[in-house]
This record gives C-alpha cells, sequence and structure tokens, in this order.
C-alpha cells in the first residue's frame, strides 16, 4: 500500500515522497524496509537515526536526524502517533471471520433466542431463556446461563462464561477465560466461627464496547449489581469484587483487584498489581500507579501512588527520602555517640 494512500486514509500530514511502498508495520527496533513504525515516547527519539523502517508516524513537535548512509526515512505526522499506529495496523491485518451457523456439539435450550448471523461453535453451552443479539461469536466451549442477556456483536472467545441473569450490552469481547457474574466474596460468621454463605443476587453488567481479556472475573452482587461502565477495558488477571460500580472508559492492568463495593468515576486507570480497599470512591480520571493500594477515596485527577496509596508527589518525596534513611540512621547514631561523649565529661 502506497504511504501517501495510509495517510489519507488516517488524515495524516506526510514528510516524504508519496510513493513509498509500505507492506507492514513494526516496532522502531524491528521493523525493516518497507515498514511503518512509531514515536509515542520522547525516550526513544534515538532509535529514529537508526531505525530500518521506510516511515515512522510522528507527532508534530519531533525532528529527525539521520546517521551517515543511513536511507531517507519518511515522517507521518499525527498530533496522536500510537492511535494512527493502531489504525494502520487494521489495514494490515484482518481478524479470523466465522461463518453463520451452530455447531452440532452445541446445546442451546429451546427457549434461547439467538440473533441473525450468530457463530455458535463446538461444545458451546447457551441455557434456557437467554437472549443474544445478532452477529455473534460464540468460539468453542463457551457457556451461557439461565437468563442472561446480550446485546449485539458479541464476541466470547473460548472458555468464557456468562452467569446466569446477567446482562451485557453491545460489541462486548470476552477474552479466553473470561468470567462474567460468578459468586461475589459473601459470607456471615456464625457464632462457633463457621461461614454462612451469602446469596448473589445481582447481576454483573457490561454496558456497550467493554472488553474483558484473559481470566479475569467480574463478581456479581449480594443485592443490587455490578456495572462495567461503556468503553473500558479490563486487563488479564483482574478481579472486580461485588457491587463495584467502574465509570465509562476506564482501564484496569493486569491483577487489579477492587474490593467489593468500589465505585469509580469516569476514565479512572488502574495500572498493574493494584489495589482498591472496598466501599471508596475513586473521583473521575485519576491514575493509580503500578503496586498502590487505596485505602480510602481519592479526588478527581489525581494521581496516587505507593501502598497505602498517597498523593503521587508526596510518594515521590518519601521515596527519595527511603533512599538516604541508611546515611540519615547512620548520621543520628554519630551524633548519639557525640551526645554520649559529651554527657560523659
Amino acid at each position: 500500500m502506497k504511504l501517501s494512500d495510509i495517510a489519507a486514509k488516517l488524515d495524516c500530514r506526510l514528510e516524504a515522497p508519496s510513493d513509498v511502498e509500505i507492506t507492514g508495520v513494526a516496532g522502531l527496533e524491528e521493523a525493516q524496509p518497507g515498514q511503518i513504525a512509531f514515536l509515542a515516547n520522547k525516550r526513544y527519539t534515538p532509535l529514529l537515526r537508526t531505525t530500518r523502517a521506510s516511515a515512522v508516524f510522528v507527532d508534530d513537535k519531533v525532528s529527525v536526524s539521520r546517521d551517515p548512509g543511513q536511507a531517507l526515512l519518511a515522517l507521518v505526522r499525527s498530533n496522536n502517533p500510537y492511535l494512527a499506529f493502531a489504525r494502520a495496523l487494521e489495514l494490515f491485518y484482518q481478524a479470523p471471520t466465522y461463518t453463520p451457523g451452530i455447531h452440532p456439539s452445541a446445546v442451546i435450550a429451546a427457549s434461547a433466542k439467538i440473533g441473525a448471523n450468530a457463530h455458535i461453535g463446538p461444545h458451546c453451552f447457551v441455557d434456557e431463556n437467554v437472549v443474544i443479539g445478532k452477529n455473534a461469536v460464540l468460539h468453542s466451549s463457551v457457556s451461557i446461563y439461565r437468563g442472561a442477556h446480550i446485546g449485539d456483536d458479541f464476541f466470547a472467545h473460548s472458555h468464557t462464561v456468562v452467569r446466569e441473569f446477567c446482562r451485557v450490552g453491545n460489541r462486548v469481547i470476552l477474552q479466553n477465560g473470561a468470567v462474567i457474574g460468578a459468586d461475589g466474596l459473601g459470607f456471615a460468621k456464625r457464632k462457633d466461627g463457621t461461614w454462612h454463605k451469602i446469596v448473589q443476587s445481582g447481576p454483573a453488567v457490561l454496558e456497550d464496547d467493554v472488553e474483558i481479556q484473559a481470566n479475569s472475573c467480574i463478581d456479581r452482587a449480594t443485592v443490587g449489581e455490578t456495572r462495567i461502565g461503556h468503553g473500558t477495558k479490563i486487563d488479564d488477571l483482574v478481579l472486580i469484587g461485588h457491587a463495584c460500580s467502574v465509570g465509562p472508559d476506564s482501564m484496569l492492568c493486569g491483577q487489579t483487584g477492587l474490593a467489593g463495593s468500589t465505585t469509580t468515576g469516569r476514565g479512572v486507570i488502574f495500572a498493574g498489581q493494584t489495589a482498591s480497599s472496598g466501599h471508596l470512591h475513586v473521583g473521575e480520571g485519576t491514575i493509580v500507579t503500578a503496586k498502590s493500594a487505596l485505602p480510602g477515596d481519592t479526588p478527581p485527577h489525581s494521581i496516587q501512588s505507593g501502598s497505602p496509596a498517597v498523593d503521587n508527589k508526596l510518594w515521590l518525596r518519601v521515596t527519595a527520602a527511603m533512599n538516604r534513611l541508611p546515611d540519615l540512621v547512620k548520621r543520628v547514631r554519630e551524633l548519639e555517640g557525640e551526645l554520649a561523649a559529651l554527657k560523659a565529661k
């Protein structure tokens, strides 16, 4: 595909001969002649001098100089180079398509309603009173429990589960092993120290354009519901506890855990291995940095770090002080020794 065509399709500005032929996309270090790469992080700017890519998506502020003997590097300007690169991938890679039909090994309840053009693969199970919209793909060994309602353009990869009475919106993607609506951790302690299981009656609700990635669990609620807002993306190995409500357009990265009844505003980001205690609210646009744990509510548009988490600027100062702590301890001991010597005189 001509580079000029790519730039036109993606509404980017081209700084290069327009007849460059592009055969694929790759990272800056791995790219070969004929491929297009991207620069979204300034720390990788030096790679522009040596990359073998024929073209690179860059923002308007980037200038490029090449090592002597290096081929001309075409620049494709965008105010969001990473997004442009992501859209370019779609021009070169077409995901597999699935022919409508129901595999003979699938079990579909007589009362289930399946929309037009659905593909239901081997060993899938669709229980009584399930409703699934048009263009659904249930890849293989997918289980949809009784009374679940699912919208259009649903894609469930193998070994995913949607439990009883859960509600799933349009264009939702479940990656392998995702479980929607399993029982939350609800138990009441008896006098003798044993546990009484509390019925988990409230469904999990996924709004439109949600994606849940591999082996993540969205627990159902004791009462009420657990809700994931529209456009939210949830990474592998994430647990959303019962009765949580995650705001729209949020992102929760791998190994995050939200304790029960956590609520968040729109556009929050939980980096990897983060957590929240229960019954707290995370303000709109908050970022929780990696390995941090929230003990309480956060204001909107804040950055939280540490365990227990505090404002990121305070955490940076504390971390800097921790690095100096051995020297401070040594100095205190020296001062104590000097003080003891003075007292001895």
